[in-house]
């Protein structure tokens, strides 16, 4: 049985090893849950896939997110979301994941949507937190309104400048236009010109979101691996509680402290704390 479940449980078993790699990379995680695992290449790490999906699907995508300090580190060109279609990731120059998996045999598109997970870590001084968090941490609003509304910014700044009116309509048109990541990820060849240009998007986490931040979330405390999953309501709860309790014994559970923590956009958080 394959899931983020099954992983944060290996992560567990080995927790006194987090504050001995330099680099999250070089932590020894289980290869026999993973269908990829590359560096520099979203996404770090994928669950394999189970043919029986009545409890756990498998399938998660997982982002490594290191920092000598209590920040979140930046994300570059891919923008922290809670699920991504897994067509977009394997083509391409990403194509190496395509082939990781076939090789793990799993039946890739049959889970066109994947759930998405950060495992962060931060070290200030001597202490370390760790947190496997799902993306909804971060994504608050969807990726298309956060470009379209940053581009808004942008383009008011700029019409303010220069004097300019426009009317509502073609600002709404443009704005639409440049509401997609895809936009930028292109290289654009322009005719005459000796060097190619691309657009990069850096995501940068604000206070509110720093899962790391003692002031904003001060029940993650120093020196905790933290399994963090939205919680909504009693039903959601519940379901995490069941699927733990499917992957660790009694004995296990009575290690971790469980708690919510509100998220200061995005409501409650469920939280498996245990201490490193």
């Amino acid at each position: 049985m394959y899931s983020i479940y099954h992983f944060f449980q290996s992560l567990v078993q080995q927790k006194h090893i987090f504050k001995k790699v330099k680099k999250l990379d070089k932590f020894p995680f289980n290869k026999k849950l993973l269908s990829c695992k590359n560096d520099g290449v979203f996404p770090d790490m994928a669950i394999r896939l189970n043919k029986d999906r009545k409890i756990f699907t498998g399938g998660e995508l997982i982002e490594l997110k290191d920092s000598d300090s209590y920040t979140v580190s930046s994300f570059n060109s891919t923008i922290p979301s809670k699920s991504k279609k897994i067509g977009d990731i394997i083509s391409g120059v990403n194509s190496i994941i395509k082939q990781q998996m076939e090789d793990a045999g799993n039946d890739i598109f049959s889970l066109p949507i994947r759930d998405v997970y950060y495992l962060v870590r931060g070290r200030k001084k001597n202490h370390t937190k760790i947190c496997l968090i799902y993306g909804s941490f971060f994504e608050t609003i969807s990726i298309e309104n956060l470009i379209s509304q940053s581009f808004s910014q942008v383009l008011e700044e700029r019409l303010k400048e220069s004097e300019k009116i426009v009317s509502d309509d073609f600002k709404q048109t443009l704005l639409s236009i440049f509401s997609q990541q895809d936009n930028f990820s292109k290289v654009r060849n322009v005719e005459k010109a000796s060097v190619k240009l691309r657009f990069r998007i850096m995501t940068e986490v604000k206070a509110e979101g720093n899962i790391l931040n003692s002031k904003k979330y001060p029940e993650i405390k120093d020196d905790t691996l933290n399994f963090v999953l939205p919680c909504h309501d009693g039903n959601e709860e519940n379901k995490i509680i069941e699927k733990a309790e499917y992957v660790f014994s009694k004995t296990e559970l009575n290690q971790f402290s469980i708690f919510k923590i509100k998220h200061h956009f995005n409501g409650y958080f469920l939280v498996l704390q245990i201490p490193l």
